[in-house]
């Protein structure tokens, strides 16, 4: 046995196991970690930053901790999130959590949604779960692709890479229009941000060297194997098998020179128009990202929404043709297509964890400018059923049908056939959730990439019947190009 770990079932420090966990359980083995979670006991206010996306990038660049979050939430809220010492891991066939130097680890059965609810709803119910002033404790993570495996279709697809990865921060920082809050688990804590935040705007500005060679060079990477897996894809849905897959590319980028991620998000969070952004280095993946819509969105009340786009034109500086490009998408067959199969089954998955009568669409086929791009754009509501919290909701939202297609389970098959390998974060989430019930998922589109010593871009289209692989490999284009220009690198 290797040092610092017990066999399952002790207590000492080292390593407890803890079984399965049903939906909404507290074993006592998340029970002991949620003790050993130490809360953010120190508060700080400080004056609103008069550009918090670049204080938020000067923080992560910072090194606070090995595990950084930077999340954008709506209203132009940024809020940065660091530590190391409080994890939760899932995989297919195991979580483990960890606090002061120990872990716990348990089977999830096939269900590590499951598991993970329950270790981080133990956490509500320690001192922990809030804050010095009574205000729920948040948490930080990502979900990959693959859980969607899991969920819907094979489970032996889903391999044995981690699915779901949660930091529970040692400092949190929000950006809001009023002010600056920094939270902290001690003094030390608050000392190294108040620090960071008195700093001149200009040090630590994330400038980084602009992308080398042609962004059109770059996004042309695999567009030929691409169009021949939208034409597979095209022959799939004229045969019945699906309505709808959302077949992707993955664009692969040199180790030399090396991205800079925080100098990219922040020169692309300049350029984009996006409904949440986030710049992370957890759990063993990196990511700069600008996304165009939420998977979901919880508030602790129980009211639950989701966010469809689907049906996309081009978007650049020419006021012009940028409307006639919108009145195009607003008209175009496919397109409408596209994005009225998405909003039917969002409602039905909606449906299966709401309330009867509570689930209504509060918008439909809007057009919404995200970037490089124009989208139709929907959002259906509901409120939460009694008993259900919102990993219920993401179970059944989760992957948005945005990033697989119709039917999920089908599109999912299709996926596995036709593109290139795993996705990992790419139309997973990257979340923000608090001990209270509330829970906001971005999706992972428009996205910078970086795992195992590779870094990379991806881009997919919705394909459907009428669809043809020369227009499909366009919008992966138009959709790349919201992300590409902006790359920068380090300049050794």
């Amino acid at each position: 046995m290797s040092p610092g770990t017990t066999s399952p079932g002790t207590t000492s420090a080292g390593t407890t196991s803890a079984g399965s966990a049903r939906p909404g359980s507290r074993p006592a083995t998340w029970q002991a970690w949620a003790r050993a979670v130490p809360p953010l006991a120190r508060a700080s206010a400080h004056g609103p930053s008069p550009d918090p996306a670049a204080t938020a990038t000067r923080l992560a660049e910072a090194g606070l901790a090995e595990q950084y979050m930077v999340y954008e939430t709506e209203g132009g809220v940024w809020h940065f999130a660091a530590g190391s010492a409080v994890t939760v891991t899932a995989t297919a066939t195991g979580i483990t959590a960890r606090a002061a130097g120990r872990s716990w680890t348990s089977r999830t059965d096939g269900k590590p949604l499951d598991a993970f609810a329950a270790a981080l709803s133990a956490l509500a119910t320690t001192g922990a779960g809030t804050d010095g002033s009574g205000t729920a404790r948040h948490f930080y993570g990502w979900a990959a692709f693959e859980l969607a495996h899991l969920l819907h279709a094979d489970p032996a697809a889903t391999g044995d890479a981690p699915l779901l990865h949660v930091l529970v921060p040692s400092v949190e920082v929000t950006l809001a229009g009023e002010g600056t809050l920094v939270r902290a688990q001690d003094e030390a804590w608050t000392r190294k941000v108040a620090d960071l935040l008195a700093e001149p705007r200009t040090r630590g500005a994330a400038s980084g060297e602009p992308a080398p060679g042609s962004t059109e060079g770059v996004i042309a990477t695999g567009a030929g194997a691409y169009g021949r897996a939208v034409a597979r894809t095209v022959a799939d849905i004229r045969a019945g098998l699906l309505e709808k897959a959302v077949v992707s590319r993955k664009v692969p980028l040199p180790a030399d020179p090396r991205v800079d991620f925080p100098a990219t998000y922040l020169a692309g969070r300049r350029a984009n128009t996006p409904a949440r952004s986030y710049l992370l280095d957890l759990g063993g993946r990196r990511a700069a990202g600008f996304s165009p819509e939420t998977v979901l969105e919880v508030g602790e009340d129980g009211r639950v929404s989701t966010q469809p786009l689907a049906g996309t034109r081009a978007r650049g500086t020419d006021p012009a043709e940028n409307e006639r490009r919108r009145v195009e998408l607003l008209t175009d067959p496919k397109e409408i297509h596209e994005h009225a199969v998405s909003v039917r089954l969002a409602w039905e998955e909606m449906e299966a964890v709401c309330r009867p009568g509570s689930v209504s669409v509060e918008e439909f086929m809007a057009v919404r400018a995200r970037g490089s791009v124009q989208h139709l754009a929907s959002r259906v509501t509901g409120g939460l059923r009694d008993g259900a919290g919102p990993w219920d909701a993401f179970a059944s939202l989760f992957p948005a049908i945005t990033a697989t297609g119709v039917s999920k389970r089908a599109a999912l098959e299709a996926l596995a056939r036709h593109e290139d390998g795993p996705r990992g974060l790419y139309g997973g989430a990257v979340f923000r959730g608090s001990t209270g019930g509330a829970l906001d998922a971005a999706l992972v589109l428009r996205t910078l990439v970086g795992a195992d010593g590779e870094t990379w871009l991806r881009a997919g289209a919705g394909v459907t019947a009428q669809s043809t692989p020369e227009r499909e490999v366009e919008e992966t284009c138009e959709k790349l190009r919201s992300v590409a220009p902006y790359l920068r690198y380090t300049g050794g």
